[in-house]
Order: structure tokens, then C-alpha cells, then sequence
């Protein structure tokens, strides 16, 4: 569905975006993830036209974005991180008036209006004006209008920032739902959490350049080596560590005072044998369970940025 192959953004001496592609496939979450000034909007600005790369190419469904600009937008749904939306009008009137920029007929816009107001539980905000709307309302109706034409991508940038917990939930929620009705959202956002649970594909971006891609186990796989279990035991495993070393070759054991041992090895372990060597020793298993590195393990490990870096670009509201 996109396809970018080296493109890149300049201004004057400094380098927004360095040359970076990536794929984006049919009816899937693609995440991209990255701080302030990482270059995810100057990114995104390009891809639906309203910037010109400095070099390079977006293709969108087959559509060059740079020749063909108003055909690719036509397929386009966008969710800037700030509303485009009029304050004075209601929400009704805001979607009827999005539909009419697309060329839809009176009957066919006012029938697509209900149903989205419906669908995003707007419906009893529906002849409100759109200034008094809560901060999750109009994220909700800002979504509902890149949706008026049935776009076959959606770009959203940062939907779920500055808006509460039950506005973000079901902003999620629609998101899933719009993938399971085929159609491909490209998503920047500052949470990773966020990305973790519902991007089939991730993208980190810092300095303007694409440190790592792929899907959540892809990326947590690139910094993990071997295996590590977690085995929660009935009592201490006092002066175990050299006994489980001999009789599991090759694997490391390190011994913790909260009735926990973990086992680390090249290969994959096999449970049974070390939890019947725990049992002869008068000791039962309770919980054997494989570690694995977080998606924030990910981030922090790839880019040498630490997490906390997103939560406080976020806090200050800046640009991405």
C-alpha cells in the first residue's frame, strides 16, 4: 500500500529526514515511533503531500505522491495532532462539510455522517458545536471526518496525546476495527506501550534515519541472545547455582532470595528435566516463565534514547 525509498528533507544545513524506506502492507498497523525532532512528522508530511522531499519517492498504491499529489490524497485519510475542524460548526456539519470537499452527494454524505457519529458515540454530540467538545471528543470526530470518504490508508499522527484513558481506549478500538475492515493505518506516537499493543509493524526513528523495523517479536529477537527462564520455586534454591551449572551444560543460573532462579542458555530449555531435578530436591515449581526484552528494552537498546524521553516530549506537547 506504501512505499518509501530514500527520502529525504532538508532545510537549509539541517537534515529532518535522511534518506530512509520502508514498506507499509495492505490492511496492516504500521507503527512509527521515535522522540521530538526525530523527524516522524516531517516524515508523514511528505507522504500525503504537504511537503516536498528534498529527494526521494512515496508511492501510495501505485500512485506517486510527488507527480500525482490530489489522486493520492483522494485515497488518503489524515488525522493531523492538531483538529482541522471548525469550531462553530457541529459535529454533523463538520463531516457533511469534509464529505462535500470529496465530491459526495447531499443524501450519501448525511447517511455516512449518521453512521460515523453513531459508530464513534457521538451521536448525542451531534448538533454541539465543535468548540465545546472535550479534548477526546474532538480526537474522536477529527478520526471520524479522515474517515468520511473511505479511505484506503489513514494517517494518524499522535491520536491518543494529551486526551484521557477512556477516550485513548476506544480510539484504540477503532483503530483495530479499521484494520479488520482492511483498511492500513500508519501511526506515529510517542508511546510505546501504545505501539506494542496494536501495531503489526514498528518503525523506530531517531536523528532522521530508521534505526530498526519489523514486528514486535522481530525487534525484541534483534537484542535478545539465547534463553532465559524464570522459575518461581516453593523455597530458596540455597547453593543450587554449581549443581543446576554441572547438570545443565552450558547455562547460567543465578540464584534470587524471593524463591526465584533464572536459568540463561545459548539454547532453548526444556522445563521438565530442571523442574524433576527441583522436585528430587525437595522443592516444587510454581511458575516457569520465558523472559523476554520489552519493546521499551528495544527502543532504549537500538536508539540510546531512553524511554523517558517520549513521556517528556510528550508532557511538553512539542513538535515530533
Amino acid at each position: 500500500m506504501l512505499s518509501v525509498a530514500n527520502l529525504k528533507k532538508t532545510y537549509g544545513d539541517f537534515t529532518a529526514v535522511n534518506s530512509i524506506s520502508f514498506e507499509v502492507q495492505k490492511g496492516e498497523i504500521f507503527g512509527f515511533l521515535g522522540p521530538n525532532g526525530a523527524g516522524k512528522t516531517s516524515t508523514i508530511n511528505m507522504m500525503i503531500g504537504l511537503s516536498r522531499p528534498t529527494s526521494g519517492e512515496v508511492i501510495i498504491d501505485g500512485i506517486d505522491v510527488r507527480k500525482q499529489t490530489k489522486k493520492a490524497q483522494s485515497i488518503m485519510g489524515i488525522v493531523a495532532d492538531e483538529s482541522n475542524l471548525y469550531n462553530e460548526m457541529n459535529g454533523f456539519e463538520n463531516l457533511c462539510f469534509c464529505a462535500a470537499l470529496y465530491g459526495m452527494e447531499k443524501s450519501e454524505r448525511e447517511a455516512k455522517a449518521r453512521d460515523l457519529l453513531e459508530e464513534f458515540r457521538l451521536k448525542d454530540a451531534g448538533k454541539r458545536p465543535f468548540k465545546a467538545y472535550s479534548k477526546g471528543m474532538k480526537r474522536k470526530l477529527t478520526i471520524a471526518a479522515a474517515l468520511i470518504h473511505s479511505p484506503q490508508i489513514l494517517f494518524l499522527d499522535e491520536p491518543t496525546t494529551g486526551i484521557d484513558v477512556e477516550s485513548s481506549r476506544q480510539i484504540r478500538k477503532m483503530i483495530k476495527a479499521l484494520k479488520e475492515q482492511g483498511t492500513t493505518v500508519f501511526l506515529t506516537t510517542h508511546y510505546i506501550e501504545e505501539a506494542e499493543r496494536i501495531c503489526d509493524r514498528i518503525a523506530f526513528i531517531a536523528k532522521g534515519q530508521i534505526v530498526a523495523s519489523g514486528t514486535v517479536l522481530e525487534l525484541m529477537d534483534s537484542v535478545s541472545h539465547g534463553h532465559s527462564i524464570r522459575f518461581v520455586t516453593s523455597k530458596f534454591a540455597e547453593n543450587l547455582t554449581d549443581e543446576l551449572q554441572s547438570n545443565f551444560k552450558g547455562s547460567k543460573v543465578t540464584i534470587q532470595s524471593d524463591n526465584t532462579l533464572i536459568m540463561e542458555s545459548e539454547e532453548r530449555i526444556s522445563l521438565l528435566p530442571v523442574m524433576n531435578f527441583l522436585y528430587d530436591k525437595g522443592i516444587d515449581v510454581y511458575e516457569a516463565k520465558e523472559l523476554r526484552p520489552s519493546l521499551e528494552d528495544v527502543f532504549v537498546k537500538l536508539t540510546g534514547i531512553e524511554s523517558s524521553v517520549l513521556t517528556r516530549d510528550e508532557k511538553k506537547g512539542g513538535r515530533k
